[in-house]
């Protein structure tokens, strides 16, 4: 007979939860302090005193496991931990309810485990603020106990059932699944053997894969393969972008389709303030009707769902409403049931990522897919990062209330003296103001105390303050040399003075690695990932990484690659390679009419090059980019590149249209990229190039020239995008034509000497 294996506290949370979804009783600790609340109650307890007790048990299918807190063999006392900010008396009843419901669950697998008549409970509520503790304590026999667990798995069992039939059904069907297409695409075999190799090792795994292969199929049918063999519970495919991830659920649907009995639960995350259906009321039951009786709705509005082919944002929106139920929550319940779940980066990667939660607290196989994945170590970096601005402290000290004036106006002082210190605009310390620090610790401290003990009261500004300085907090707590700690001065449009402190990652490694261990496979991959160690060292892949380079299914006949080696676009020579950039553009577009796109290291320099262009070739149509273009704008700037249109959209090499977007055929025939794509020079970067020197030997190439190349090689990528497309870039500087800048280009890029124009 299968088992099916449930932690303790997800089957009491499938089963104990009732009544309104409630934030109120918040902020919780942070898990530092949770951990640091532990401890403490730990260490006052005598020597005897037993500490995380693994403990399990059996009925029918279910095997249920979980670790209770401490047991004290002398009071024959089982505890169950919990930390808390604010009045106790303002915790909701469905919380202490499912607290009272594990900790009964725990009570009858020790009784068993043990043969104990009969056993001491206590709920031990330890507050943050005081350090004191609370404990509520009932006694229970074993007869009683063992009926309580005999009812939430009652409770839970038909569901385990099906469950297991879904798991059995998808993974028979796996077993025999096809691919969907007649054949694969060149080098999209390649591609996928490496997936299910990385799988079947259960390693982690570099891709560069050329665009056009079709990566999304390619890395998702051989872990939706995997699965029945390597024991993979879920798989998560991670992408940057709305793009990305939509392309990873219409490969799902390709799949489906050519399988029509395979029973996937695919599921899409969105982040809450898109699936918020009432963005300005609070979570609780008092304020949205959605959060109203939410846990007494969920288990409809679940198996509604779960009936849907596809858990898109619509549907899970549709299913939502129809039981009016939160979208956003329901969508973090349905990540516990779905088989493949698309979302973003920060769903496995970030602090609190719920998906990463979900693994480690369920113990799941999980296989990751990171899409596009030369984002990585921006996108790490910013997860991992904190800011601060004095200027919005300042606005606080007037407008908060009077309790929490004194806090706040200590780290003011302490702000104060950090800046005096500094002459400079830009500085970086060695360590942490621990002064500084100190303060902050007490404001987080004080607002949270307060809005513990005034649950109704709501002021946006101060909880934005609030949740940045305990960011801020928590990131300090591990500071190290793989981040930065600076002070920049400013000034204020008034002329004031201003100030923005920053902890900044520069090395997410550290923070990245755990994710990494915790994965069966985690699989990156991108078009352009090269070098390869550049990516390995700052992500810290494990040991035993694969590495794979899929050989382009273009040749260089497609793409005419010329070099305009007379063309300096260095800043002081900016002004100077305008007219000879306009003269090759209009050359090139006489030759060849058609739609391009042209790139440029800022709008500054792309603005003055289309502004010169536009005056010296008044006869060919040109758009722009603009700073701050929303979804609509990006979209009709995209419009103008029909297969009848012809002219030059001008763009900034690493922004909205430089990668991630798909121009192909007559659409778009070729791009002008005027600069390296080196990040600026300034004290941040190179403090940042000193850094990467005394950790990787290295600060140069990492700081600047391979994320500037690699910012190049994105936006070539958008000329040619099928096997048929043919196009022409050109790269417009001197440097281009050095050999080990050539070196970290395409391979299969041809590339030549640009005509100077006559």
């Amino acid at each position: 007979m299968t088992a099916y294996t449930v932690a303790v506290r997800a089957l009491c949370e499938f089963t104990a939860k009732t009544g309104d979804l409630d934030l109120r009783f918040t902020p919780s600790p942070t898990a530092q302090e949770g951990i640091a609340g532990h401890a403490v109650v730990s260490a006052r307890r005598d020597d005897d005193y037993e500490r995380e007790i693994a403990l399990s048990g059996d009925w029918g299918k279910l095997h249920v496991r979980g670790r209770a807190d401490g047991y004290d063999p002398k009071r024959n006392q089982l505890e169950e931990v919990k930390t808390y900010r604010g009045e106790l008396a303002r915790m909701p009843a469905n919380h202490r309810a499912l607290h009272w419901a594990q900790l009964k669950v725990y009570g009858h697998l020790l009784c068993a485990a043990r043969a104990l008549a009969s056993v001491r409970l206590a709920l031990v509520y330890y507050d943050i603020a005081s350090q004191k503790e609370t404990q509520l304590v009932e006694e229970h026999d074993s007869a009683a106990l063992r009926a309580v667990f005999e009812a939430q798995c009652a409770a839970f069992v038909a569901w385990a059932e099906q469950e297991l039939a879904h798991r059995a059904a998808r993974d028979g069907q796996l077993a025999a699944l096809r691919f969907p297409h007649p054949d694969f695409r060149p080098g999209q075999r390649e591609l996928a053997e490496a997936m299910f190799k990385a799988s079947s090792r259960s390693c982690a795994l570099l891709a560069q894969a050329p665009t056009g292969i079709g990566k999304s199929i390619g890395s998702l049918f051989p872990l939706l393969k995997a699965a029945p063999q390597h024991g993979l519970d879920k798989i998560f495919f991670l992408a940057a972008k709305t793009s990305g991830r939509q392309m990873a659920l219409d490969a799902v649907a390709t799949i489906r389709a050519s399988a029509p009995l395979l029973p996937l639960r695919t599921l899409e995350l969105t982040a809450k303030s898109r699936a918020c259906e009432f963005p300005d009321n609070a979570c609780h039951g008092d304020a949205c009707p959605l959060a109203r009786g939410f846990y007494d709705r969920l288990p409809a509005a679940r198996a509604a769902a779960l009936q849907l082919p596809m858990l898109d944002r619509a549907s899970v929106r549709t299913a939502a409403l129809d039981h009016e139920v939160c979208p956003y929550y329901l969508q973090s319940e349905l990540a516990r049931w779905a088989d493949v779940i698309v979302g973003d980066y920060n769903y496995y990667f970030d602090f609190t990522a719920l998906l990463h939660a979900l693994t480690v607290q369920n113990d799941w196989q999980v296989g990751v897919l990171v899409d596009e994945a030369h984002n990585m170590v921006s996108r790490a970096r910013s997860m991992y990062s904190a800011e601060l601005a004095h200027g919005t402290l300042r606005v606080l000290r007037k407008t908060a209330p009077a309790a929490l004036t004194k806090a706040l106006d200590r780290v003011h002082r302490q702000w104060l003296a950090l800046e005096k210190d500094q002459t400079a605009e830009y500085r970086s310390h060695a360590g942490l103001p621990e002064k500084f620090m100190n303060a902050l610790q007490a404001a987080t401290t004080a607002i949270g105390d307060y809005m513990g003990e005034n649950p109704a009261w709501f002021d946006a500004d101060v909880l934005d303050f609030y949740f940045h300085g305990l960011h801020f907090a928590r990131l300090a707590e591990s500071f190290g040399d793989h981040s930065l700690f600076d002070v920049t001065l400013t000034t204020t449009r008034a002329g004031k003075s201003d100030s923005t402190l920053c902890l900044r990652n520069i090395v997410p490694a550290p923070f990245l690695q755990p994710r990494f261990a915790q994965a069966r496979s985690v699989a990156l991959f991108s078009a352009t990932l090269s070098p390869w160690n550049y990516y390995a060292d700052t992500l810290g892949m494990p040991p035993g990484t694969a590495w794979v380079d899929v050989n382009s299914p273009f040749v260089a006949d497609q793409l005419a690659v010329h070099v305009a080696g007379h063309i300096s676009t260095r800043y002081q020579h900016r002004d100077r390679s305008l007219a000879p950039i306009a003269a090759l553009m209009g050359e090139q577009y006489e030759r060849q009419p058609g739609n391009y796109l042209a790139f440029f290291s800022s709008f500054d320099y792309m603005e003055k090059a289309a502004d010169l262009f536009a005056s010296t070739c008044p006869h060919v149509t040109v758009w722009r980019q603009s700073r701050r273009m929303d979804e609509d704008a990006r979209s009709a700037f995209l419009q103008r590149f029909t297969l009848e249109s012809s002219g030059i959209g001008f763009a900034v090499l690493g922004g909205a249209f430089g990668e991630g977007i798909d121009l192909p055929g007559a659409r778009l025939i070729g791009a002008f990229i005027a600069t390296l794509g080196l990040p600026q020079l300034n004290p941040v970067n190179e403090e940042i190039r000193r850094r990467m020197d005394a950790i990787f030997g290295a600060g140069y190439d990492y700081t600047y020239l391979y994320p500037g190349l690699q910012k190049v090689v994105q936006a070539a990528g958008r000329v040619i995008r099928t096997t048929t497309d043919r196009g022409t870039v050109h790269l417009i500087d001197d440097r281009f034509g050095r050999p080990d800048i050539q070196a970290l280009l395409p391979a299969w890029w041809r590339i030549g000497a640009a005509p100077r124009p006559g």
